[in-house]
């Protein structure tokens, strides 16, 4: 690996470590060596830190970085927004070359910062590890190009696509067994973690609540600017009060419905649950288009679902899905289980779904891709 390479590979690192820190906005990482292509400064930006990473690595090097490259993996910005124009900062900097991995999907930027670069004088090379850089930030391309979040679709299932047992579930007793009957294995679930990580907000139908009795929590033991929201869709307001999401809200519980009760929705709201109302969709559940928007108006610019049957076939139908993570354990539940989208048709035809990668986790496997570009709004 080059120098220059191994430069950027460390801006690429310094940009994940603001995963959780620096939504709704982008993750950004920069590295400034000077003209011997000694590392001389270096920044992450979060959201709370307002400064970005740019900025940061130029404070750093001071006056060292007169005649050096700047590495980093998103175009430096040329509007002002909370903080001044970092490509102003760059030019004033007397950086002589900058190394970045791809344009800014932002509107107001897109290219403008580049352009500002070169008409200083400063080179500008593009293309670094962009697809690398891509991915970093596909959910801030698409909520900063549509007001929406980037929804990426999650569940477990068996070979045969089975997402859970037959067995109805009555008792105490039974539940509690039925909640350790993972689908996949250890190393799997933990990787779960760091999805939701990833993410805003996670999703699920309160049949999963009910079923399952799920927290719904980060739990990858990683720093967060602001707790994971947990948004349930609950049309009629059945959710148990003794449901561990109810039990552990602290403000960060986001209910769903199409028609509730007063008093079930003040039961609620007295436990700090955030309980909205929206038109019912099909099957007189609340549009989960209008879902979608709703958390984008929130500054939720990523979501999660980990819903059951009824949550993945209603996203899939809505289109409002980006991307899928399925993981798959070895084993076969037969017939009577419950599959991936509860034998709901999928009307529009096909999904087409692109960009395949496979993972591995112990003897269990996932499969990602997308079924729409996060960069073309």
């Amino acid at each position: 690996m080059s120098p220059g390479e191994l430069h950027m590979r460390k801006a690429l690192d310094l940009a994940r470590a603001g995963v959780g820190l620096v939504s709704p906005n982008p993750a950004v990482g920069a590295v400034v060596v000077d003209a011997a292509a000694n590392e001389i400064g270096s920044g992450t930006h979060t959201y709370a830190g307002v400064k970005h990473a740019e900025v940061l690595a130029l404070e750093q090097a001071g006056a060292r970085a007169r005649g050096g490259t700047l590495y980093l993996n998103l175009e430096p910005c040329s509007h002002q927004g909370r903080t001044g124009p970092c490509a102003d900062a760059v030019i004033a900097a007397g950086i002589r070359r900058v190394v970045c991995s791809m344009q800014d999907p932002n509107p107001q930027v897109a290219g403008e910062g580049f352009a500002k670069l070169r008409a200083a004088g400063i080179q500008v090379d593009v293309g670094l590890f962009e697809a690398e850089a891509k991915k970093l930030n596909e959910s801030f391309a698409k909520y900063i190009r549509t007001g929406k979040p980037f929804v990426t679709l999650k569940t477990a299932m068996t070979l045969d696509g089975k997402i859970a047992p037959p067995a109805h579930i009555d008792t105490a007793e039974q539940k509690g067994a039925q909640r350790s009957q993972w689908i996949t294995g250890e190393a799997a679930r933990a990787h779960v973690q760091q999805l939701r990580h990833q993410h805003d907000a996670v999703l699920v139908g309160v049949g999963t609540v009910m079923s399952d009795d799920p927290l719904l929590t980060d739990r990858s033991g990683l720093p967060r600017r602001r707790k994971l929201l947990r948004v349930i869709l609950d049309s009629y307001l059945r959710m148990p009060p003794a449901s561990r999401v109810i039990q552990t809200c602290a403000d960060d519980v986001l209910v769903f419905c199409s028609a509730a009760e007063p008093a079930a929705k003040d039961a609620l709201e007295s436990r700090g649950i955030r309980v909205e109302q929206l038109p019912p969709g099909n099957g007189g559940r609340p549009d989960f288009a209008g879902i979608v928007k709703r958390l984008g108006q929130m500054e939720i610019a990523s979501l999660l679902l980990e819903g059951g049957a009824l949550v993945n076939g209603t996203s899939l139908l809505s289109g409002e899905v980006d991307r899928i993570f399925l993981y798959f354990a070895p084993t076969i539940l037969g017939e009577g289980a419950v599959s991936f989208t509860g034998g709901e048709a999928l009307t529009a035809g096909a999904k087409g779904v692109t960009r395949l990668e496979l993972h591995r986790f112990g003897a269990d496997f996932a499969v990602e891709g997308y079924l729409r570009d996060p960069y073309a709004a």
